[in-house]
């Protein structure tokens, strides 16, 4: 297990960008302080060949043009808010409309573009990165200093952890997730991976994206990954591809009341995506109470890593959260970080090939 830090390149105001890459003897993942992002994640599969199953770009600049916050922290609040307004304690608070009349992953001033403070973590089990950044109170729009920490960390049985712990010295909103692209196969359309949920339910949206507050049995739907299944075997039936809020095995667990997650040790195993000319295998585990399955439907003509264009639906996200909107939905978990209190998300991303 080792770590390595290198330059990754320098930002227009002269602040030093770094660039990590964490290693065991089957695998590796990089990450950078810009925008706390994951760049790669490399597998050694069959006859030693390596394959990096994350979209995103190979160099700095991509990241600081791009707006598809490739393997990115979102955040302070992740996916969206509907009218992108939220009240809290007598107060509304406005939010940038960068999504239609809506808010999405906190508006103009993404996470993906801040730069993080990053600490080696070597153990004799597992080695990462710690990031850390403080939020300050009004920035996005959103009330509190907020201190966040996301650590990445990668084991010796192939286990990539992402921890998400924050506190905050105002009742704030809080949903902080990673928005990975991931394709198993290392490129092109991910419709042959199959993917199998620990899921029944899904959250109904309105056409803008938006939770109605109800939440829908997936059996004999397009939505249904009950049974392992090819991801695009019904991905035409739901329109450009899958972007909906999956209800993980956690919101029963919790009495329905944890949307800020504040133990970190129960953790439920959400899916498992398998890609058949590979054999690249991973499954997600989580304390979340949601997963966003997004199916990369709007990727279209971008230039990723070594200058391949990619095409919609040629990567999977899935993204554990708070619900969506969930400010705005009395009946939902609340996802409100009080003074006192810690939040502690973890996902686990664990791989076998």
């Amino acid at each position: 297990m080792k770590v390595k830090k290198q330059k990754f390149g320098v930002l227009c105001d002269g602040t030093k960008v770094h660039l990590y890459t964490v290693s065991n003897n089957r695998m590796s993942f990089s990450c950078t302080d810009y925008g706390c992002t994951l760049t790669s994640i490399v597998l050694t599969g069959k006859k030693g060949k390596t394959t990096d199953v994350l979209l995103g770009y190979s160099t700095l600049d991509g990241y600081i043009n791009s707006n598809y916050c490739f393997g990115s922290i979102v955040g302070r609040f992740a996916n969206r808010i509907g009218k992108a307004v939220f009240s809290l304690d007598g107060k509304d608070y406005p939010l940038d409309k960068n999504d239609g009349p809506n808010t999405l992953h906190g508006g103009f001033s993404g996470y993906d573009k801040m730069m993080w403070k990053g600490e080696i973590i070597e153990h004799d089990k597992y080695c990462g990165v710690k990031f850390t950044r403080t939020s300050v109170d009004g920035e996005q729009g959103f009330p509190g200093n907020v201190e966040i920490s996301i650590t990445y960390l990668l084991d010796e049985n192939d286990n990539l952890s992402c921890i998400y712990n924050a506190t905050t010295d105002k009742a704030t909103p809080i949903n902080i997730t990673n928005h990975a692209y991931f394709n198993l196969k290392g490129n092109g359309n991910i419709g042959d991976h199959t993917l199998q949920m620990n899921s029944s339910k899904i959250l109904e949206v309105s056409s803008k994206l938006i939770p109605t507050g109800n939440i829908l049995d997936v059996e004999g739907t397009p939505f249904d990954f009950t049974e392992e299944k090819k991801i695009g075997k019904d991905i035409k039936e739901v329109g450009v591809g899958y972007d909906h809020c999956y209800v993980t095995e956690k919101y029963d667990l919790s009495d329905k009341q944890c949307g800020c997650p504040l133990d970190d040790s129960d953790l439920v195993e959400f899916c498992t995506v398998k890609e058949p000319e590979t054999g690249h295998q991973m499954s997600v585990y989580t304390n979340m109470e949601g997963c966003q399955f997004y199916t990369g439907n709007y990727i279209k003509g971008i230039c990723g890593k070594q200058g391949k264009i990619y095409a919609s639906h040629d990567a999977f996200c899935l993204e554990t959260q708070a619900f969506p909107d969930s400010p705005n939905q009395k009946d939902f978990p609340s996802c409100i970080l009080q003074p006192g209190q810690v939040m502690k998300a973890k996902t686990i991303y664990s791989f076998k090939y």
